[in-house]
């Protein structure tokens, strides 16, 4: 590899911000998009997107699965998530649709682009003319696009770093070929350069004048999300072990290095308009906010951990495996807490599809199911894709009978009617 360069050096970091968190959403932050005006929007596994104004939260409401990238263009704003939808708001209306999960969008004056695990790019114009399909070959994790919105960057589960013509569609270059999947992108066209995170934990940024590249690559993995300041000269990046590193661009120089999580990954990463503050998105349900000038000094993520999190030697058996398989997308308390799924609270007896405001899947309001200790039993024997054919619950099985006994004895304390609390979660 061409003038790889590695820099360690803790340097004062730039502007002054205070601490904040963003707090309603019923599950982890998958995505974060910044507008100038200030508006945070923020895409969740709880199916939603909350739009955050002076820190208080309009939700907007469509997604059948989680939501996991977000982006403003002007006014509107684009999300898109597991349900394979790209989704326009205000009005929440499909103005794109893959056979795959949608894990990034972009946004141009003239197109939005979306990265599909279905292994195509869509580039959907925002003239409502006819869209287009520009094939990978394999999975899509990230799109960019230069400023004037002609070309378009992608990067691929296979580890290229491919570059498109958006008017004819076709592919014009190579820029990587990695060898792991290359998950997220950030350009500055200004100062001619693309950074890239891998799997494999790499961070690096490719002068594309020269070729040379730049390595950043610390002993974590993988990398998770990229954001760069709007001055340009703080390149952040979240990794799966929790991390936040910030890369001075100007003095190419590591400026601050934090474990930012107290567990799990930091999915998603933005700086705010003004520059002052860096957003982070995790397991936790909330959005973190701190100032550049005081990163590692205020509290982590995840602070109050859920109870995915809690020591399983505190738990039951049962406990354990609603916690393992369930927890994230279900709530035991009758206000059902926004989460991916419905609320269990009251589940035994309950025709499948039936709680009034939740957004079923076709299949699931169509069937026949009644919850009890058998339908329950066979769905974690079986798996959801088994049971329920086109259901949106996770591919997942208990395999063993007395897991899924004692996961059901569990489930009918803690989800009795007169239990309000949750029972024992």
């Amino acid at each position: 590899m061409r003038g790889l360069v590695l820099a360690l050096a803790l340097v004062p970091l730039p502007a002054t911000g205070e601490f904040f968190t963003l707090k309603g959403h019923g599950g982890p932050i998958m995505g974060i998009a910044t507008a100038p005006d200030g508006r945070i929007a923020t895409a969740s596994f709880d199916n939603s997107v909350g739009l955050w104004s002076d820190r208080r939260p309009e939700w907007l409401e469509g997604h059948e699965a989680a939501v996991n990238s977000v982006a403003f263009n002007g006014r509107a704003i684009y999300s898109a998530g597991d349900d394979f939808t790209l989704r326009r708001w205000p009005g929440g209306e499909i103005v794109g649709q893959h056979k795959g999960k949608i894990v990034g969008v972009a946004a141009s004056k003239t197109h939005v682009a979306t990265a599909s695990w279905d292994g195509t790019i869509g580039l959907w114009p925002e003239d409502g003319s006819a869209a287009q399909t520009l094939t990978a070959g394999s999975g899509v994790n990230a799109v960019t696009f230069s400023p004037d919105g002609t070309t378009l960057y992608s990067a691929g589960i296979d580890g290229t770093l491919r570059v498109w013509d958006v008017t004819s569609g076709q592919e014009t270059q190579r820029l990587v070929e990695h060898g792991f999947g290359i998950n997220e992108l950030v350009l500055n066209v200004t100062d001619n350069w693309i950074a890239y995170g891998a799997v494999d934990g790499v961070t690096r940024i490719l002068d594309l004048s020269t070729g040379e590249e730049r390595d950043f690559t610390l002993d974590r993995r993988p990398i998770l999300a990229l954001a760069l300041s709007p001055d340009r000269r703080l390149l952040a990046v979240g990794d799966g072990e929790g991390y936040i590193m910030v890369i001075d661009t100007v003095e190419w120089n590591i400026a601050q290095d934090f474990r930012a999580t107290l567990r799990g990954p930091v999915w998603a990463l933005a700086f705010s308009a003004d520059g002052q503050n860096i957003h982070a998105g995790g397991i936790d349900e909330a959005m973190y906010s701190w100032p550049v000038s005081a990163l590692g000094d205020q509290e982590q993520m995840a602070a109050v951990e859920p109870s995915f999190l809690k020591n399983p030697e505190e738990m039951s058996n049962g406990e354990r495996q609603f916690a393992r398989k369930c927890s994230i997308c279900h709530s035991l308390t009758p206000d059902g807490q926004r989460r991916a799924g419905p609320t269990l609270h009251g589940v035994f007896g309950r025709k499948a599809g039936t709680l009034p405001g939740y957004f079923y899947s076709d299949t699931l309001q169509d069937s026949d199911i009644v919850w009890n200790d058998e339908t329950i039993n066979a769905l974690f024997d079986e798996g959801p894709d088994h049971y329920i054919p086109g259901s949106k619950m996770p591919m997942q099985r208990i395999t063993q009978a007395q897991d899924r006994d004692d996961l059901i004895a569990f489930l009918r304390r803690a989800t009795a009617p007169e239990n309000k609390t949750g029972g024992d979660q």
